[in-house]
């Protein structure tokens, strides 16, 4: 009879302990670090990237222009216009070609976007902005965007993220509002 009193003592203890530490309702995340700054970095930085964007870009033989539009629920719109020309050699003379649209690389585009912190293969935290997106008129599906690229900063007038363009990790800035291409 007393074994059985604490056994019933005990494990009223055990229930007791169980659901004294299970009582949050709060989810438990396998990198708690990560879900917090994620969550600091969407708290700093969405009031400024919601809305649209463009950028424009000319060379000697290449132009581009592209302007997105970032929603406060997660959804991205958008639109390239790229073009490319190429140095040619007539009667011993270098001439530029006449520009033409670089395929695959023009049209509109919708997706989704977020911003969120993470650890590189070194194990370094990085800030990240995600852009997936598919064009919407093409035949096949292709993919506009299809990153996760390193993010600089947002603020009124400017939004920076590294390695877009051209796939280099230079820094690409865009400027905020809404613009049509120069060419």
């Amino acid at each position: 009879m007393k074994t059985m009193k604490i056994w019933r003592l005990s494990f009223a203890m055990l229930a007791a302990f169980s659901l004294a530490s299970c009582g949050s309702d709060e989810p438990e995340w396998a990198d708690a670090e990560a879900h917090e700054k994620t969550e600091q970095l969407r708290e700093q930085y969405t009031p400024f990237i919601v809305g649209t964007w463009h950028i424009e870009r000319i060379g000697d033989k290449q132009r581009a222009f592209e302007q997105l539009t970032f929603n406060a629920d997660g959804t991205l719109s958008g639109m390239r216009k790229w073009q490319s020309r190429q140095i040619v050699t007539i009667d011993g003379q270098e001439q530029y070609t006449d520009w033409e649209e670089v395929p695959d690389m023009n049209g509109t585009f919708k997706g989704t976007w977020s911003l969120k912190w993470e650890r590189n293969s070194s194990g370094v935290g990085e800030n990240r902005l995600t852009l997936l997106a598919d064009w919407d008129d093409k035949i096949n599906p292709v993919i506009a965007y299809g990153h996760n690229l390193l993010f600089g900063y947002a603020d009124a007038t400017t939004l920076q993220f590294a390695g877009h363009w051209q796939n280099t990790e230079s820094w690409t800035i865009y400027a905020r509002g809404e613009a049509a291409p120069s060419f």
